[in-house]
């Protein structure tokens, strides 16, 4: 890892529909092989069958999902003499954005089921409720963050 400068952050461009820099990076995050109208449909479509099982804003739905799954703290390996320590820190909010996004997504592939916009739908749902695979994967990175808080005094 280069210790020069830290690297110049990119911006995004927010997206056509909603104009929301949130729902843009969640696309590029479903985007395969440079596909993004097709990345685009999916999400969009999935975000309408929110709006349609949920009798709310489904943008709103779609933030509050998101943040729900978003983790407060992680574990990072520290090398102290000669031994390895998971040592509890707390996430960067933009990190804390991209672990959701990526874990709603990996949740969501995994899910059973025709197409993924539906797959999508079902885990943004469940992350609006608290469940699903997304908000187990935070609890379970919060457990492990707060097994190791012991060694939360190496933190740097």
């Amino acid at each position: 890892m280069a210790r020069r400068r830290e690297a110049v952050k990119r911006s995004i461009t927010p997206d056509p529909k909603y104009n929301d820099l949130l729902v843009a990076r969640f696309i590029s995050s479903i985007l395969r092989k440079g596909k993004k109208s097709l990345a685009e449909r999916i999400f969009y479509s999935a975000i309408t069958n929110v709006g349609k099982k949920v009798k709310e804003d489904p943008l709103r739905v779609f933030k509050k999902a998101v943040d729900n799954a978003a983790p407060m703290l992680e574990v990072r390996s520290r090398r102290v003499g000669g031994a390895t320590y998971q040592v509890p820190v707390e996430v960067k909010e933009s990190r804390r954005l991209a672990l959701s996004i990526r874990w709603m997504i990996q949740n969501a592939k995994a899910r059973p089921g025709r197409s993924m916009s539906e797959k999508l739908t079902g885990e943004i749902l469940d992350a609006y409720n608290n469940t699903g695979g997304a908000i187990k994967k935070k609890e379970e990175v919060h457990r492990m963050a707060e097994a190791n808080k012991a060694f939360a005094h190496y933190r740097w």
